[in-house]
């Protein structure tokens, strides 16, 4: 079954056991990735849905520090709330030592030795961490490893 099939069923079994909040960020789910397909006139793949789900992750955690510096912690909650279904399509994420290991490798392969390596290694760790690192965070780790 793919992403998309399985975003489908749990819309259905949300309607049918009318969980209201669960139905609408499923819509919402639904809606981002039918405006990608419909804008770049393809068919997304799970890849491509794990990079649209990434974006709206990301997007939700930069509005939850703005409810919260606005003191609007209901608001705030919400988008919590919509972060935790987001994430449970997302596949498992790695642990600190799997993430150092990654860019450990990555830096070895792409003899990456200074901060003008970093897109090199940046691509490396992209195109094996997708969906389950922070890239923000890996981005910050990289930097570190390569002294910048």
């Amino acid at each position: 079954m793919t992403l998309k099939e399985r975003i489908t069923e749990d819309m259905k079994a949300a309607m049918r056991a009318s969980e209201k909040e669960r139905l609408s960020t499923i819509r919402m789910i639904q809606a981002a990735i039918k405006q990608r397909e419909v804008d770049e006139r393809i068919t997304l793949d799970d890849a491509q849905v794990l990079a649209v789900l990434e974006k709206m992750i990301k997007q939700r955690r930069e509005s939850v520090v703005q409810f919260e510096q606005g003191g609007r912690a209901d608001l705030a909650d919400k988008e919590k709330a919509e972060i935790a279904l987001l994430q449970a399509y997302m596949p498992a994420q790695l642990s600190e030592a799997e993430l150092d290991a990654l860019i450990k490798e990555a830096i070895a392969t792409t003899g990456a030795a200074s901060m003008k390596d970093m897109g090199k290694v940046m691509g490396a760790v992209r195109s094996k961490a997708a969906g389950r690192a922070d890239m923000g965070a890996v981005s910050a780790r990289i930097k570190a490893a390569l002294g910048g």
